[in-house]
This record gives C-alpha cells, sequence and structure tokens, in this order.
C-alpha cells in the first residue's frame, strides 16, 4: 500500500513530470489559453498514458529488447489515434481548438519516457497507478497555467466570466511566452523549496 501511495503522490508533487523532470513543456505551452482546451489535453493525455502502461507491461516480458522502442512507440501512436478520433466525434470544437497538440502526445516525453522507464520493469497495476500520478500531475500544472493564463488574459475561467466585463484583458497572457514564463516560475518556486532534493539528485 505503502508503494501503490508513493507511485501516485510523487509525480504529483516532488516529481512532478512538469516541474521537476520538465517534460511535456511543449503542450503546456501550447494548449493553456483556455481551462477547457487544458482539461481535455489532459485527460486525453492521461488515457493515453495509462493505456500504453498498461499495454506495454503487460507485454514487456514477449518484446524483444531490439525493438522495444518501436513497439512503444506503435502502441502509443494506436491509443493516441483512437484518443483523437473519439474527441472528433464528440467534442469537434474541441478538437479543432487542440489542433494537432492531441496527435503530437505520440512524442510527448512523459507517455514514452513512462513506457520505457517504468512499464517495462514493472506491473500492469503499478504501471496504472505511474500514470494516474504522472497523469495527473502534468494535469495539475496545466490547469494552474491555463486558470492564469485564462483570468488574467480574458477575465473568464472554463467560459464563464469571472472579472468585470469591463476588465480589458491583458494580451499577453494569450501568447505562449506567457505560458512559458509560468512555467519558469513554478520551476523556479520548486527547485526553491525543494533546494536539498536537487542538490542530492
Amino acid at each position: 500500500m505503502a508503494k501503490a501511495k508513493t507511485i501516485i503522490l510523487d509525480p504529483l508533487s516532488d516529481d512532478n513530470p512538469i516541474t521537476y523532470q520538465v517534460l511535456g513543456v511543449c503542450s503546456a505551452l501550447a494548449v493553456t489559453v483556455q481551462v477547457q482546451t487544458a482539461f481535455v489535453m489532459c485527460i486525453a493525455l492521461t488515457l493515453v498514458l495509462a493505456g500504453s502502461n498498461l499495454v506495454i507491461s503487460l507485454m514487456r516480458n514477449m518484446i524483444p529488447s531490439r525493438i522495444r522502442m518501436i513497439v512503444e512507440l506503435s502502441v502509443i501512436a494506436t491509443l493516441v489515434i483512437l484518443v483523437d478520433q473519439v474527441l472528433k466525434a464528440t467534442a469537434y470544437d474541441v478538437s479543432k481548438q487542440l489542433s494537432v497538440f492531441v496527435g503530437l502526445i505520440i512524442t510527448n516525453c512523459i507517455v514514452m519516457g513512462r513506457a520505457e522507464a517504468f512499464a517495462m520493469q514493472n506491473n500492469a497495476r503499478d504501471s496504472i497507478l505511474d500514470a494516474v500520478g504522472n497523469g495527473g500531475g502534468y494535469s495539475i500544472i496545466l490547469i494552474l497555467v491555463a486558470t492564469l493564463r485564462e483570468i488574467i488574459g480574458s477575465g473568464t475561467w472554463y467560459g464563464f466570466r469571472v472579472l468585470p466585463a469591463s476588465y480589458p484583458g491583458n494580451g499577453l497572457m494569450v501568447l505562449a511566452p506567457s505560458a512559458f514564463l509560468i512555467i519558469g516560475l513554478m520551476i523556479w518556486a520548486q527547485r526553491t523549496w525543494m533546494t536539498k532534493k536537487f542538490e542530492e539528485d
């Protein structure tokens, strides 16, 4: 039970895939203008991560080491295509807003990294827990960044107005550099707060 708790909780803060491992930053820059698109991206990535970790963990003893990366990439690509098609069928407008970024989950370092570093060495249960933890850690950062950008940039949150209609909006916050700045500040804050851990690593 302690191991399961560690697998899930570590990526939420101490070992966060974005602020600690600095992975998956590209999508965090691109899809965080609105909370709605960030939320859908979080769900998509977590589903692909959980599915790929499960399949690769179940297949790990049958995959020849020389072609393991090709197999991992094939599994991830198949799941991404399925998620993308379901998204187009059920939420076409959001799918259009996300543009190519759902497809680019195939190249997301978090998904490939967890398949290679965790699912290939662990059982299916732990691999799913690892996916939930890392998907959750990724999601927390994306939602925080999107919340700041949407409120300050547009005066809305998830499409609902939270600041007065007279609020002019901040054009800088709807541009990708603002996400880069916010994530940079989050990374700095975590490294300041966890100085000892970073020195040990």
